[in-house]
């Protein structure tokens, strides 16, 4: 409920402003692109899923908005400040619109005059202070382990009929089956992560069959406690087409709920769906992000 509050708030001032005001200022603001920080291959390959923008003209929340959208504005006068920020749906929810904390918000400076439409065509990207701990697929190693009770195991293509730019050479794949029908995995990097509720989130590619379950593998010593997380959603390909989708996984409460553990391992779990006899899981550029 609180976080529908300000974006019902902000729907009745559009409303009034349509109503009582003429002549608004629009705001037209297009798609978001997703730029280089200048650090090179550090951030990866610049997939992203950012779905909307949260909006500040002159400090005053405006809303927050779907991309592309145009929206009429109140405010008028010179030099005035447009500020939005990269909003994603977190853990691929989208009543739960969060700003993403490790991009730059886009602003601009601009003359407000009524009856006229400011374009933006807002860029971003990562703050340089970011860490990155990165599986792209594209090494001999994939730095993924099968759990001795998986059937399944990841193997490393190139399958043109789905390859993107984004995908590199190659990808990681997982085949289920009946023979084959679950697969158990973690990442084989120990991450030392910041606790104390600092933010840390998981960014993943997929194109997939099944369900996949995310998780996060707490390490004290020699003892594991495993922690499920956020789950992404298979596609069935009788139904629809298949397509190449990105998540934004918050993880931050397992970390810093795990105040004794030294290392973390991210997770994942699959099983053949029912009634099916194949699905295919495709993952690319895992990402493990914080500053």
């Amino acid at each position: 409920m609180k976080t529908l509050l300000p974006f019902i708030g902000s729907l009745l001032l559009l409303s009034s402003c349509v109503k009582n005001n003429p002549a608004p200022v629009w705001l037209s603001v297009s798609e978001w692109q997703l730029e280089s920080n200048g650090l090179g291959s550090p951030e990866g390959e610049l997939t992203e899923n950012l779905s909307d923008a949260w909006v500040y003209v002159d400090n005053q929340f405006v809303g927050i908005f779907e991309v592309p959208f145009k929206i009429p504005l109140l405010v008028n006068g010179s030099n005035k400040s447009v500020r939005i920020y990269p909003t994603i749906k977190n853990n691929g929810i989208s009543a739960t619109k969060k700003i993403y904390p490790f991009l730059e918000p886009f602003e601009v400076f601009a003359d407000l005059a009524q009856n006229d439409t400011l374009h933006l065509d807002p860029t971003t990207r990562y703050y340089q202070q970011v860490d990155f701990t990165i599986w792209d697929f594209e090494s001999a190693d994939s730095g993924i382990e099968e759990s001795p009770s998986s059937s399944a195991a990841l193997v490393m293509v190139s399958d043109p009929s789905i390859i993107q730019p984004f995908n590199g050479g190659q990808f990681a794949r997982v085949v289920l089956d009946e023979t084959n029908s679950n697969w158990i995995a973690s990442t084989n990097f120990e991450h030392i992560l910041p606790k104390g509720g600092a933010e840390v989130y998981l960014e993943v590619d997929y194109h997939t069959e099944a369900d996949v379950v995310t998780g996060v593998l707490a390490i004290d010593g020699t003892e594991v406690t495993q922690n499920p997380n956020v789950q992404f959603n298979g596609q069935d390909p009788d139904s629809v087409t298949v397509e190449w989708k990105k998540i934004y996984i918050d993880i931050t409460t397992i970390v810093s709920g795990s105040p004794t553990a030294d290392f973390f391992r991210n997770s994942f779990e699959a099983i053949l769906p029912s009634g099916k006899t194949q699905a295919i899981i495709n993952i690319d550029n895992i990402k493990v992000v914080h500053f």
